[in-house]
């Protein structure tokens, strides 16, 4: 692939035949990719989308989608309770404005999803969870298709719109809870480094936990794949460590399942040896017993916020996108408690 000279945007609009050339293909095959069509390779529409996010084509200005009302949601996955809580939020907002919600699921890497998506006739997409790429991005906004992040999982671009929690201040919430009652030695189960929520709630506890002149250190941090299985052998880990955790924080409430797993192996009762406190505040958060300490993720309504925010910036400058934090709430039951002189004194 050519080398794209970005001094041209100064001069003039970068045109299709701009990504062309950049691509080493033709104008038609660049209409082909940006409009969804099958007939492409998918070595071609990797140059092609490649070529559009250095190039920074937007588009023609004022050719935004102006068809069916028809709104596409991309979930990463459709298991578990928080996708149909956000496709809810979704739906409820969409009903409200005349609009019709279209499901599809993006199974990365492929850029299956995204080649329907184009080849719609959208108001735009919320994409729920997923991790899009610079390219596939630029080539939505190409195609001047509107997009909202909801929950991203990575930082987005300025260009591009978000909603999500405030999970910074969630996490130091969890942090703030243990600490009153009596707490002094924690671990946290996290999901994947580079998930964007995943660290921002790490981060909001470990402020918790310095502020009050503890610390959190890095070993005691264990990441995983955000799954049950994998949260129990990380916690089992954990809590056969010399100064083993009194309390630990899991960044989901599945993950905070693996660790009552973890606990019942080792005869650790929650939670007089241990407090585990979760996030999300999914229906099995009640099922458990005890009854789990969470944090409670405001999903439906985060999905009905981001719905409403693609409505609004249909017509909005690209360069400007919002950006938009629903507030958390702490929901204290049974498994998190004072810290006891068992698990106090327990090396």
């Amino acid at each position: 692939m050519r080398y794209y000279d970005r001094s041209v945007q100064s001069s003039r609009r970068v045109t299709l035949a701009d990504v062309a050339r950049l691509a080493d293909t033709t104008v038609p095959t660049v209409s082909k990719v940006l409009s969804g069509r099958s007939d492409v390779s998918t070595a071609t529409r990797a140059r092609v989308m490649s070529a559009v996010a250095d190039a920074g084509y937007r588009g023609r200005a004022g050719a935004a989608h102006t068809g069916s009302a028809l709104v596409d949601l991309v979930l990463s996955s459709v298991d578990g309770t928080w996708a149909n809580r956000a496709l809810s939020g979704v739906e409820h907002a969409a009903a409200a404005a005349g609009i019709d919600i279209v499901v599809s699921v993006a199974r990365q890497p492929d850029d299956a999803w995204l080649t329907r998506l184009l080849a719609r006739n959208l108001h735009g997409a919320v994409l729920a969870l997923v991790d899009a790429s610079r390219e596939q991005l630029a080539t939505l906004a190409a195609a001047q298709v509107p997009v909202v992040l909801l929950d991203p999982v990575t930082q987005p671009p300025d260009s591009v719109a978000s909603v999500g929690a405030t999970n910074w201040a969630a996490g130091r919430a969890a942090g703030e809870h243990l600490l009153t009652l009596g707490h002094r030695r924690f671990a946290v189960l996290a999901g994947r480094r580079n998930h964007l929520y995943s660290q921002a709630r790490i981060d909001g506890f470990r402020s918790a936990i310095t502020q009050a002149g503890l610390e959190l250190p890095d070993r005691m941090v264990a990441h995983g794949d955000w799954t049950r299985a994998t949260a129990a052998s990380l916690a089992e880990a954990l809590l056969t460590l010399p100064s083993a955790p009194t309390a630990v924080f899991a960044c989901s409430d599945t993950m905070a399942l693996g660790a009552y797993d973890a606990a019942h192996v080792l005869g650790r009762r929650i939670p007089d040896d241990l407090s585990v406190i979760g996030f999300d505040d999914m229906p099995e958060a009640q099922w458990v017993n005890p009854a789990l300490t969470t944090i409670r993720q405001p999903i439906a309504a985060m999905g009905e916020a981001a719905l409403r925010m693609l409505l609004r910036i249909r017509t909005q400058p690209a360069q400007s996108m919002p950006r938009e934090e629903l507030a958390t709430t702490l929901i204290a039951r049974g498994s998190t408690g004072p810290v006891g002189e068992t698990n106090a004194d327990r090396a």
